[in-house]
């Protein structure tokens, strides 16, 4: 009986599809990527099942797409159901996880994992697992906070990273890998998820990664005629809570896509480390390259995630199949991170079915031999459920919050720049795609986004006032406080 190959599964966080060279970005460096793009297979049109962290790992782990997981939000993970490594670990792989999981509230929750290396971003927290945390204790910075950037008011300002090189968490979390790789148990073949948290912001990276790209070489946004009207509920909420809803400053866009750039180079560098510790056996090991979902990084007078146009809905997808190098695919079928799960199952000869109907094995995708037409999106739900439907030629999006819906046709207009919907011309493919998304909904039951064959009508939420400071996101170290009254009378008892 033929062994079933290593799964090696690399996950970036907020990554565009438009960041890797052999992609077509010539502003950036990635040798480690454009050599996987060379050897395996590239997906030009996959996008998340959800633009947010939780919901799109939750999808892409149970193989569900949120409506189905419960999970459509930074809420719970549905750690009941049954995930990927549960089929893996059954199918007698090892199992083991590396950094960020966003296994909500669960920190610590195994889920199919043999063994972990636990760290999330954001500030320490007490009481809570952290082994990169941990380390930096160990190696004397103890008072680095927030390690991987200080979010609040700088979440969205690029900033030199506190630590040096060799102790960042994107080179931390090679090194683990590493680790893993040296000490695994070679009766068996493995399963290794190795996640890194970059780009996500805040923008930061190591010297001398930090000058690797310079503001004045970078493109400023995409901002084409009209693109307020492209906006969403949820563009605008997440602008204000990540303080950028109070003008426009090109150089500082530009800046932080410098620095955006180096994150993703300087994971691309440590990935080069991971594949040469594979050796020999990359041959007989299946590798997958994506992120959770992407970044605005100021395009349409946007940042974050939290919408379906295609700079954060859209995701790398690189596949490098086991044997020998076939030569470059590039592949325009639309997919999907629900294709994950099946992909994985099958490659490990686990005889089990797609969890959802809309996940397929991405190897006969490529091949041609399985047809795939659409893919869905979902982020939120009830009064604020944003929703998409994408094909090769269109995309369809309806926000509840606005009661409004955009068509692109992206035979004419692959940029994203002009709502088709209302244009007569069009009434008969608006209509034939909104009843497409509906009735999935309904067949599937899910009442919180449509109802008697229309989307379900709620009541507009209101928005903070443009001109306040309403709604303002804070995420500080739980011991600021202790901190500032230790810098003595008159400081910090106001």
């Amino acid at each position: 009986m033929t062994r079933p190959p290593n799964i090696l599964f690399i996950m970036t966080d907020q990554q565009r599809s438009d960041t890797i060279a052999a992609l077509g970005n010539r502003a950036i460096r990635t040798p480690t990527l454009d050599s996987l793009v060379e050897q395996g297979i590239a997906f030009s049109n996959c996008y998340t099942p959800s633009p947010v962290c939780v919901a799109a790992r939750s999808a892409t782990i149970t193989g569900l797409p949120p409506h189905l997981n419960g999970c459509a939000s930074n809420n719970e993970s549905p750690l009941s159901r049954r995930s990927i490594m549960q089929v893996l670990q059954s199918a007698g792989y090892q199992t083991h996880g590396i950094a960020k999981m966003h296994f909500n509230p669960q920190v610590d929750a195994l889920w199919g994992f043999d063994s972990r290396d636990i760290s999330e971003e954001g500030a320490r927290q007490p009481h809570s697992r952290n082994d990169f945390h941990r380390y930096l204790s160990e190696n004397g910075y103890e008072h680095v906070l927030e390690p991987q950037g200080i979010r609040s008011e700088l979440y969205y300002i690029p900033q030199p990273s506190q630590l040096p090189a060799r102790h960042h968490h994107t080179t931390w979390v090679a090194d683990r890998a590493l680790e893993f790789l040296a000490r695994r148990d070679r009766q068996r073949p493995f399963f290794l998820w190795t996640s890194f948290i970059k780009p996500h912001p805040p923008f930061e990276a190591p010297a001398p990664w930090n000058k690797l790209y310079r503001a004045a070489d970078m493109l400023p946004p995409r901002r084409p005629e009209g693109f307020e009207q492209l906006l969403t509920y949820w563009n605008h909420h997440q602008n204000r809570y990540k303080y950028r809803d109070k003008g426009y400053d090109e150089m500082l866009y530009r800046a932080m896509k410098a620095m955006y750039y180096a994150c993703i180079s300087f994971i691309d560098f440590n990935l080069g480390r991971i594949l040469a510790a594979l050796g020999a056996e990359i041959d007989n090991t299946l590798i997958v390259y994506t992120s959770d979902h992407g970044e605005m990084l100021g395009d349409y007078g946007s940042v974050g995630k939290r919408t379906m146009l295609d700079p954060a809905a859209k995701v790398p997808l690189i596949l490098r199949p086991p044997g020998a190098v076939q030569g470059s695919q590039l592949i325009d079928t639309p997919v999907s991170l629900l294709d994950i799960f099946p992909t994985f199952a099958a490659a490990a000869g686990a005889d089990v079915p797609p969890p959802s109907a809309e996940g397929a094995d991405l190897l006969p995708l490529a091949a041609g031999d399985s047809p795939r037409q659409t893919v869905y999106s979902q982020y939120s739900e009830g009064e604020t459920g944003l929703y998409m439907l994408a094909e090769r030629e269109f995309k369809y999006i309806y926000s509840a919050a606005d009661r409004k819906e955009w068509l692109f046709d992206l035979r004419v207009d692959p940029g994203e720049t002009k709502n088709f919907a209302g244009n007569p011309r069009y009434d008969a493919r608006l209509a034939e795609l909104r009843n497409q998304i509906i009735q999935r909904f309904e067949n599937d039951g899910y009442d919180r986004a449509v109802k008697n064959g229309a989307w379900r009508d709620y009541e507009a939420p209101v928005f903070p006032d443009p001109a306040g400071d309403d709604g303002l996101l804070f995420q500080d170290p739980p011991n600021l406080p202790d901190l500032l009254r230790q810098l003595g009378p008159g400081y910090a008892d106001k």
